[in-house]
């Protein structure tokens, strides 16, 4: 890379106020940063997404983060939770969404991945954007017209995903590429916290704390007290521009009742780019 890009971190989990089990999980390191929602319940979803986490974990290693091994550690952790053993009518499976620095002709971009409702965002002059696109069936009724955004916050459907790793049939995991510019802050969560904040709260919490541990405790914290009715998690990442070496701070570690999140079932996926 002809210019190298300065990452600093931070990353905040949390059971949430309801639940007994944390089955969200996180990697954050190196140049890539995901979170896994497992679904499932005891001895699946915890045991998915951190089957999913483990099988990414070599790619924490490299600097520069080519877009091929992501696919390929992808695969691996689709494979990794499609083995996981559960009971009876209980099959594993866990979203995945986040980000890991690559290049395109030399220059850093951002290679975005997601599959399921756990979420990537980016911060760039003053404005959040999601990057991702949930994969679930409320989106679906969303795009469709059949209901707006915010009927989606309380549709009984608004847990079932309709891509993950683990389900059935492979799934189909959306990537895009972002370039990667100087003061860039990304956000990647797990829907505990969507389902508490709005997207605007979010950005105000982002735009207010400029470090970034201190931000994603506090937006942790803040799903915690508008209830906190799900796992929740978070990671949030600044680009703090061109450096001659990647700058990396040491994050508090932390990771991942049973979740009426839904594995999806064959019938349920549904096309998109790749």
């Amino acid at each position: 890379m002809t210019t190298s890009v300065a990452l600093l971190w931070g990353a905040a989990t949390h059971t949430g106020a309801r639940r007994v089990l944390n089955e969200d999980a996180y990697l954050a390191g190196g140049s890539v940063f995901f979170v896994a929602d497992g679904m499932g319940g005891h001895d699946a979803g915890e045991v998915a997404s951190a089957a999913a986490v483990d099988a990414l974990r070599p790619l924490v290693t490299a600097e520069v983060v080519a877009a091929d091994a992501v696919r390929e550690r992808v695969r691996a952790a689709h494979q990794a939770v499609r083995t996981i053993e559960t009971a009876p009518g209980r099959g594993a499976g866990t979203t995945l969404s986040g980000i890991a620095l690559t290049e395109q002709e030399g220059e850093p971009y951002w290679l975005v991945v997601n599959l399921g409702d756990s979420r990537t965002y980016r911060l760039a002059d003053g404005r959040l954007e999601q990057i991702s696109v949930d994969h679930s069936e409320v989106q679906e009724l969303v795009d469709a017209g059949a209901i707006t955004a915010d009927e989606a916050q309380w549709h009984p459907r608004r847990n079932v995903v309709t891509r993950a790793l683990g389900a059935p049939e492979d799934p189909v995991p959306d990537f895009w590429y972002l370039p990667v510019a100087g003061r860039d802050r990304l956000l990647v969560c797990s829907d505990g916290l969507t389902t508490e904040l709005p997207d605007q709260r979010l950005a105000d919490v982002l735009l207010s704390e400029p470090d970034p541990q201190s931000a994603a405790d506090r937006l942790v914290g803040e799903a915690l007290a508008a209830g906190g009715r799900d796992n929740i998690t978070v990671i949030v990442i600044d680009a703090t521009g061109a450096a001659e070496a990647f700058e990396r701070t040491a994050p508090r570690d932390g990771r991942a009742e049973d979740d009426e999140d839904t594995v999806p079932r064959a019938d349920q996926r549904r096309g998109a780019p790749a």
